[in-house]
């Protein structure tokens, strides 16, 4: 496995355990500390840190069959970022940030579309197999 493979499988996985905790949290701690609908957009932060979190695992592998393209490591990035802004924005305005802080989370989701783009334009152009 080649090191950025090994670099967004472990930080896929590590952001995983995170969800996790944050789900827990979220489930155990907040529910009577938010409102309905700031739970759910926790909850929604959380989820979405789990979908791209698992998506940078499918780019650990994806950088080893798609070897010499450069678009699975965009979509990392790309994903990585888009978790920093969609989740990170949601985590911070539910516990007490300002309501601008929220308009990261936009910017993070289209992030998380251009990631999975590349990762489906990065596929069609590979070679094929017999």
């Amino acid at each position: 496995m080649s090191k950025q493979s090994k670099t967004f499988f472990g930080i896929g996985s590590a952001l995983l355990t995170v969800a996790v905790i944050l789900g827990a949290f979220g489930a155990h701690s907040l529910e009577n500390t938010l409102t309905r609908d700031q739970l759910d957009a926790y909850n929604s932060a959380v989820n979405f840190q789990v979908y791209h979190s698992l998506g940078l695992i499918v780019v650990a592998f994806a950088l080893q069959w798609l070897q010499g393209s450069s678009l699975p490591r965009w979509s990392g990035f790309l994903m990585l970022f888009g978790m920093l802004c969609f989740s990170g924005s949601i985590y911070l305005t539910t516990i007490g940030a300002p309501p601008i802080v929220a308009m990261a989370a936009p910017v993070g989701g289209i992030s998380f579309m251009i990631a999975w783009a590349l990762l489906a334009i990065a596929a069609f152009r590979s070679p094929t197999t017999a």
